[in-house]
C-alpha cells in the first residue's frame, strides 16, 4: 500500500482521545487546517479547509496526551491515506486519515519550553528543568508578558 507523505499545520480540534488497540495504545484527534487570501479589496478572506484524522501511535501517545488539546496550534508530520466506510444511511463516504511520526506545537502560534524526557532503565521521567507553558499569540507572531501570563502547562517530549 502506497501512503503519501504529508505536513499539515493546523488546529486540534476535538479534545485526543487515547484507546487501546490490542496490545498498544493510539491517541487520536482531528486537525484542521484554514487557509485565507487576501482580496483585492485589501481584507482578508477565509479560503479552503482541510480536515484530518490524526492517529498517534508508540512514543507519541504519552507526549500528545500530556501536552495537547483541542485549540492547540500543531505541525503533524506523517504518512496520509484515505478511509473508506459506509455512513448509518448506506452511502459509501471517505476520509482523509494520518499515521504521524511527529507532532509539535507551532511555534508562530504558540510559545513553549520542552521538557525532555529521560529513560532510566524501568521507565520514562521528567529531567528536572523549567515548567514547560504556551501561550496563545493570536495572529500577531509575538509574546508580550501579557502572553506569558496567560500560559497553560503543556509537556513537550524532546526526542
Amino acid at each position: 500500500m502506497f501512503e503519501t507523505p504529508l505536513t499539515v499545520v493546523g488546529n486540534i480540534v476535538n479534545d485526543p482521545i487515547r484507546r487501546a488497540v490490542g496490545d498498544q495504545e493510539v491517541m487520536k484527534f482531528r486537525v484542521a487546517s484554514n487557509s485565507r487570501r487576501r482580496g483585492a479589496d485589501g481584507t482578508w478572506e477565509a479560503g479552503n479547509s482541510l480536515f484530518v484524522t490524526v492517529n498517534c501511535w508508540g512514543r507519541l501517545v504519552s507526549g500528545v496526551g500530556a501536552s495537547l488539546r483541542k485549540g492547540s496550534p500543531v505541525i503533524v508530520v506523517g504518512h496520509a491515506h484515505t478511509s473508506e466506510y459506509e455512513d448509518r444511511e448506506g452511502i459509501r463516504r471517505s476520509t482523509l486519515e494520518m499515521r504521524a511520526s511527529s507532532v509539535g506545537p507551532d511555534l508562530s502560534r504558540c510559545i513553549a519550553r520542552v521538557e525532555k524526557i529521560v529513560s532510566s532503565g524501568t521507565g520514562a521521567t521528567p529531567e528536572p528543568g523549567p515548567t514547560v507553558e504556551t501561550a496563545d499569540t493570536g495572529d500577531t507572531n509575538r509574546a508580550n508578558s501579557a502572553d506569558t501570563a496567560a500560559a497553560r502547562p503543556v509537556t513537550m517530549p524532546a526526542a
